[in-house]
């Protein structure tokens, strides 16, 4: 996959000289002037083999004076001059070709591995994640080769939810601005009166934007390690009866029943958190879900002790969700269901991606648990000190 923009301007007409490239096309180099795997390998091969070959003729032209000094000192001796000179010719011979199996057994394992991974990164430097270096037989390069390409992986995941991000985010923004300008140009245009109504709505649509903005702020802070917790002794039986009592209007308005049930001594369900940011993450979870749950139902908030920490349940009785969604319910932008707008009551579809950043970030875990039409469980567990 190529980076658009970087592949429309930065796309060299002509190599660096400072690489000793040439124009494409010369030499057996291949597209951007670069050297193909073949020879870059070869290069290796014949330097290897040089390097070898050097070696190898040192040795014969010292293994040839040994066996001359050898003779001569012992000249009155016939058999010793024979077996000297056999050993000699023995090894002249030998030699080259243990040069020659010790350079091809370095092609193989070291040259081709390395002109491999060099050619891949030079690929990945011009913008194509898609490379991948060949794995093959064992060792550090092997080693090597998986690690390489691993972090491809990785590279071309996180370029694609950029993109993901960047189309999402435009597409969030662009129904509230699109409302906002229109209700203004109305306004201007005389054909809507400045009445307190349309002030109002274009109002609560600068409030989803504000909104929007302050959830990616909050989101990118945490994604990035550089979220601020201002820790205290939490107690976690006092907090899920303060996201109770927020939210008790909203539920019964909604014909919705909303419960805390808490198991276990005060001393134990007390955890070392920034109580802001986990109301924040309890709040994300009970407006999802009471979104999703139809009037008559319920909404449980529950807490129990669990080995060195505490764990915290929102169970729902709505309508839940697809096991083909349950993967990416914590994804950016994920909406159960798509064709629901912000003005039908659906979010932004950042509440779960945050939700999981700040546990995350305090050291916990977070799951869910769902089945269509008998509703979902989000469970929460969260140490008592994460240091």
């Amino acid at each position: 996959m190529k980076h658009d923009r970087y592949w429309r301007h930065h796309r060299p007409h002509r190599p660096p000289p400072w690489l000793g490239w040439e124009h494409e096309g010369q030499h057996g180099f291949g597209d951007w002037g670069r050297p193909s795997h073949r020879k870059r390998g070869g290069c290796l091969f014949f330097q290897f083999a040089g390097v070898f070959g050097l070696v190898a003729l040192l040795a014969t032209g010292g293994m040839a004076a040994l066996a001359f000094v050898f003779t001569r000192l012992f000249a009155g001796d016939a058999q010793m001059a024979v077996m000297v000179w056999i050993a000699g010719c023995s090894l002249s011979v030998a030699l080259p070709v243990l040069a020659i199996a010790l350079a091809v057994r370095a092609f193989s394992g070291i040259a081709r591995p390395l002109a491999s991974v060099v050619s891949a990164a030079e690929a990945v430097a011009n913008g194509d994640l898609s490379v991948r270096v060949p794995a093959e037989g064992h060792g550090d390069f092997y080693r090597l080769a998986a690690v390489f390409n691993h972090m491809l992986e990785e590279l071309e995941s996180a370029d694609r939810q950029r993109r993901n991000l960047t189309a999402d985010v435009a597409h969030e923004l662009r129904t509230p601005l699109q409302i906002i300008q229109g209700n203004l140009e109305g306004i201007l245009d005389e054909v809507y009166e400045p009445t307190e109504e349309h002030i109002s709505a274009t109002l609560d649509e600068t409030r989803l934007l504000a909104r929007l903005v302050e959830d990616l702020g909050t989101l990118s802070l945490a994604e990035s390690g550089q979220l601020a917790l201002i820790r205290e002794q939490v107690d976690v039986g006092e907090l899920l009866l303060d996201v109770q009592t927020s939210f008790s209007s909203q539920a019964e308005a909604a014909g919705i029943g909303l419960l805390v049930r808490v198991e276990g001594e005060p001393e134990s369900m007390t955890i070392s958190a920034d109580a802001g940011r986990m109301d924040q993450v309890l709040g994300n979870l009970v407006v999802n879900a009471l979104r999703h749950t139809h009037a008559g139902g319920t909404v449980v908030l529950g807490a129990e002790p669990m080995a060195g920490g505490v764990r915290i349940t929102v169970e729902d009785t709505g309508e839940g969700i697809a096991p083909e969604d349950l993967p990416a319910v914590f994804d950016r932008f994920w909406k159960g269901d798509r064709s629901r707008s912000h003005t039908s009551g659906a979010g932004s579809g950042l509440g779960l991606a945050i939700v999981r950043q700040l546990v995350h970030a305090h050291g916990g875990e977070v799951e869910v648990e769902s089945a269509l039409g008998q509703g979902t469980t989000f469970t929460v567990e969260l140490p008592a000190d994460a240091g």
